[in-house]
């Protein structure tokens, strides 16, 4: 007689197990909790004594974020030592005073900007950011954007548990798997400390993406109000910082990228694996293949390449890449074409926006809109066009809404041409019009070589796929 199957396990079962599986493997061992412990003990205790030494002492240094909290990711970890000067310390001061601390207390420091510039290292085997700032008493007003933190750090350690920590830690790698972990610009997705408040109100990874599945865009997380203040243009989620309430913690996070988060919230709890908590990886599509996809597409697509300066971070440097392939787009929409996307990306030396349009050429044809008959601004219309009657092809006439038109024909019509024309004309972000200057070249894909910024600005035009269809 047949031995009976095993019973299969129920759905809650099987994402019980994935969860515990998972939690297990990202989890930071009892050593590597330990090293950190005695890391943040010794990076305080040495930044106070440096300043103490250069005569401008701290109120301060601090440890916080997920490095403090262990709510950190086994793989991932970065150490965030915070120096908090007086209030009354001048901002150039605090700047040269919070580097100066941080070169004696890292190797191999590299200053980089946010609001004011802040250096980056090692130490003992560990990255670590010293970033300076300032020691407030109250939250809602604070000097520099890091002055909230010890309040912020005060708020969670008062409220987690381990069993919360751990959960924090299963949220971070759901979020890896979407690629949509982190608050940097080029990210646009949920910060550590917005995960952390997420748990600290719904409890479980499982009952926050219960919840989600019924979110819409934007979505708000605050107390209901019978008159909601109106939310923003772009604004994806609205959850209050308990620390300043004015402030919303979640103001990085993208639309796409909050859809994103609810659409993987039902496909998960409808069919939860293992795969759905793999870093995600940023794809790129070799140039060879985005060449075959345009031909097959019938389209157009036009590369854009400026230099990059090292010196500017991906956050200052993202949001300027997003203006300026908004801005080349609809530049070009005004000149004729029929622009069906566009992205940008940067990487090494370069910044790449790439354009896909309908046809390498606009037509001929331009139509020129007047005024309607009865205003002060017909005569002056009619009387241009009278004087270059030569130019036009058809005209002047009344179009179906009774406005004047005539249409002449344009001269140059290939994209690449009119783009590195119209470059000059464009703010495209303080960074990328300083590189303009430099030099910036306007190409067709066919006539470039390949890169790594390039390939990735190719697949988020012409390669997009929802995360976990690419396992």
């Amino acid at each position: 007689m047949a031995e009976p199957s095993p019973p299969e396990e129920s759905p809650p079962a099987v994402t019980d197990r994935i969860e515990r599986q998972v939690l297990e493997r990202i989890s930071p061992s009892a050593d590597l909790m330990a090293r950190v412990d005695r890391v943040r003990r010794t990076l305080v205790e040495r930044a106070e004594t440096i300043a103490r030494s250069r005569g401008r002492p701290l109120v301060r240094a601090l440890v916080a974020g997920s490095a403090a909290r262990g709510t950190f990711i086994a793989d991932r970890l970065d150490i965030d030592l915070f120096l908090l000067y007086p209030p009354d310390t001048p901002r150039p001061v605090l700047a040269e005073e919070g580097l100066a601390v941080g070169r004696e207390l890292v190797t191999q420091p590299e200053q980089r900007y946010a609001e004011h510039p802040y250096l980056r290292g090692d130490f003992e085997g560990f990255r670590v950011e010293a970033v300076p700032g300032y020691a407030i008493d109250d939250p809602s007003r604070p000097i520099s954007a890091v002055d909230r933190t010890p309040f912020h750090q005060e708020y969670l350690a008062a409220r987690q548990t381990p069993e919360m920590v751990g959960q924090v830690r299963l949220t971070k790698q759901f979020l890896r798997g979407l690629g949509i972990l982190g608050s940097e610009a080029r990210t646009e997705g949920f910060s550590g400390y917005l995960v952390e408040l997420l748990i600290l109100r719904f409890g479980t990874l499982r009952r926050l993406l219960e919840a989600a599945r019924r979110w819409s865009i934007p979505t708000r997380l605050d107390a209901p109000s019978r008159d909601p203040p109106r939310l923003p243009g772009e604004v994806a989620l609205i959850l209050p910082d308990p620390v300043d309430p004015g402030r919303n913690v979640a103001s990085a996070l993208s639309r796409a990228h909050l859809g994103l988060f609810i659409l993987a919230a039902r496909e998960y709890l409808s069919c939860p694996s293992e795969t759905w908590f793999v870093p995600y990886q940023a794809p790129r599509l070799p140039l060879e293949e985005a060449r075959r996809r345009s031909e097959l597409r019938g389209t157009h697509v036009a590369v854009v390449e400026l230099p990059r300066d090292p010196a500017v971070v991906d956050d200052t440097l993202y949001p300027q890449i997003s203006r300026a392939a908004r801005v080349m787009r609809e530049a070009l929409e005004r000149e004729g074409f029929s622009v069906l996307g566009a992205a940008g990306a940067a990487g090494g030396s370069r910044v790449v926006v790439v354009l896909e349009t309908a046809g390498a050429e606009r037509p001929a044809l331009r139509i020129r809109e007047g005024p309607p008959p009865g205003i002060d601004r017909v005569g002056e219309f009619l009387g241009k066009w009278a004087e270059r009657s030569g130019e036009l092809l058809q005209g002047p006439y009344l179009r179906p809404d009774g406005k004047l038109a005539v249409e002449t024909r344009r001269e140059t019509r290939g994209l690449e041409a009119v783009l590195q024309a119209l470059l000059p004309t464009l703010s495209l972000g303080r960074d990328l019009d300083t590189a303009r200057q430099r030099s910036a070249t306007v190409h067709p894909l066919a006539e470039v070589t390949a890169s790594e910024p390039l390939e990735w600005a190719l697949a988020d035009l012409l390669a997009k796929r929802l995360p976990w269809r690419s396992h």
